[in-house]
């Protein structure tokens, strides 16, 4: 595929924010799923409600809410560049961040059903042979979990890809900083003469997509022999 240079920097930028907003929401996803599935609090539907809150609204609004809390003005962005001389709004770090945002909740609900999935019998015979509950989570939960987690980091990875409200209005549309494929699309689509570019990052984005699902089903068809196997305790 001839791509223009500024075709292929905004799609590097696209695989590099993925991989990072991957990175990012994998951990905190799969400590979220086993607090939903496995613990019992007060308040927990309404943590439910604010994790799953960024589906349901629209993109710019959370775009919105990033920026009025972690821009350079902001409560939180204000002391993150006052204290450490982090800037997160229109840099590429705040695409990840708005893309992690957007992706969360896609993660921890498909760790969740897997950690659902878990028979809870299982771990309860762990603990009983002496493993705390962070070894039972680990060699237990998490392995037969697996293919659950690798689900929520192609969902990441995809979001991420393809996200676009939330990103533009938190870190605009700058070539080379904070220009993505889908803002590159948008913005190609407002220029004249621009289709052919716009249909070429297109036909990119369907064909990273199309290889994310691929490595899915690979690292899918390997997650699950491993799951199906009982660990052994010393």
């Amino acid at each position: 595929m001839d791509l223009s240079p500024a075709e292929w920097q905004a799609a590097a930028l696209s695989l590099r924010v993925a991989v990072w907003c991957t990175i990012v929401v994998l951990p905190p996803a799969i400590a979220m799923a086993w607090l939903l599935s496995r613990t019992r609090f007060w308040g927990k539907s309404v943590v439910d409600a604010v994790v799953h809150l960024p589906l349901v609204m629209p993109p710019v609004v959370t775009g919105y809410m990033l920026l009025l809390l972690l821009g350079r003005r902001g409560a939180i962005g204000a002391w993150l560049e006052s204290w450490f001389g982090v800037v997160l709004a229109f840099r590429w770090t705040g695409a990840v961040v708005a893309s992690a945002v957007m992706a969360f909740p896609l993660a921890v609900r498909a760790v969740r059903i897997a950690i659902d999935a878990v028979d809870p019998a299982m771990e309860r015979s762990a603990r009983s042979l002496g493993a705390g509950h962070i070894r039972t989570f680990l060699w237990v939960t998490l392995p037969l979990a697996l293919p659950g987690v690798v689900a929520g980091a192609v969902l990441a990875f995809a979001k991420s890809l393809g996200e676009f409200g939330a990103t533009i209005t938190f870190v605009s549309n700058i070539p080379g900083e904070t220009q993505t494929i889908p803002s590159a699309i948008y913005a190609y689509t407002q220029t004249p003469g621009g289709e052919w570019p716009a249909l070429r990052l297109t036909l990119l984005s369907v064909a990273l997509s199309l290889m994310a699902l691929v490595v899915s089903e690979f690292l899918a068809r390997r997650a699950f022999p491993r799951a199906s196997r009982r660990p052994a305790f010393e």
